[in-house]
């Protein structure tokens, strides 16, 4: 009777011993499939453009400036104020045709709206704490934050004039 009764206890045993491994088969299985998708995903996200290339002409950012026209014809006057004032108050950290501290203003007003443009020149701190692309570039500019210049909106209108003169190299 004891030799049935530890037959009884092995068969038992084995039973559950085989149980557990094929539920840890199973959970390996799973586990792999779950990592398949993150993969393909890292992949993906790979693939994507970066902040400074992303094309949003629905943004118009936060701050001062609600809607802006702009002729079809860009004003030379203005676009060369704008051109001095990119030259004295801009290039420390902005190239036109290369990334720089911050990115090439190239192609800029065929990538952003123009209310975008002028709320990041004048609201740069709130627009790196609120607007989620503003929050990217600082990102993929390595938490280099846009200084405030404190240029008006005339001065800001005057340099997004200067960007329209600027294509995308």
């Amino acid at each position: 009777m004891t030799s049935r009764f530890n037959l009884l206890i092995i068969i038992v045993f084995l039973l559950i011993f085989s149980c557990g491994e094929s539920a840890k088969k199973e959970n390996k299985s799973s586990e792999f499939k779950l990592k398949t998708p993150t993969a393909e995903k890292i992949k993906t996200s790979n693939e994507k453009k970066s902040p400074s290339t992303t094309v949003d002409l629905d943004n118009k950012g936060i701050g001062p400036v609600g809607s802006v026209r702009l002729e079809e014809d860009i004003n030379l006057a203005m676009a060369k104020q704008g051109g001095d004032i990119f030259k004295k108050m801009c290039t420390a950290c902005h190239r036109e045709g290369k990334k720089f501290i911050g990115p090439a203003p190239n192609g800029i007003t065929e990538r952003r709206t123009p209310e975008w443009i002028m709320n990041m020149i004048l609201n740069p701190e709130e627009m790196v704490q609120k607007d989620p692309l503003a929050k990217a570039l600082l990102v993929e500019f390595n938490g280099a934050p846009m200084a405030n210049q404190n240029l008006t909106k005339e001065e800001a209108r005057a340099v997004l004039e200067y960007f329209r003169t600027l294509k995308q190299q």
